[in-house]
């Protein structure tokens, strides 16, 4: 405590240490790459999946694919799994409802 009074407080009352401290840099790659593996995946699929079947099934892959990142991102941090699956999803399944809802509004269909 005599040459490092806070320090010495983020340590012992606060837990806070060199190897607990947030990593911006590190967590923005981390994003950036998980980012373009969960898009490139369901870009795949246009692929395999039958032109009949295309909008249904990049949609369903593709809530595949963000509950298969999901449980694998709760891994790698610790977190819940069952959590961070059904977090991951139905915020996944809202955004393409919102985006399919808007773009039948406006006419709008792929």
């Amino acid at each position: 405590m005599q040459h490092d009074a806070l320090g010495a407080h983020a340590r012992d009352e606060l837990g806070i240490s060199a190897t607990l401290t947030a990593r911006p840099v590190q967590a923005a790659l981390a994003s950036a790459g998980t980012f373009a593996v969960g898009a490139a995946l369901p870009l795949l699929m246009v692929l395999v999946i039958p032109t009949t079947a295309l909008m249904w099934g990049v949609a369903g892959s593709s809530l595949l694919f963000l509950a298969l990142l999901g449980s694998l991102a709760a891994q790698a941090g610790g977190a819940p799994m069952l959590a961070s699956v059904t977090r991951v999803t139905f915020w996944g399944a809202t955004a393409m409802a919102l985006t399919a809802g808007v773009g039948a509004l406006f006419g709008v269909a792929v």
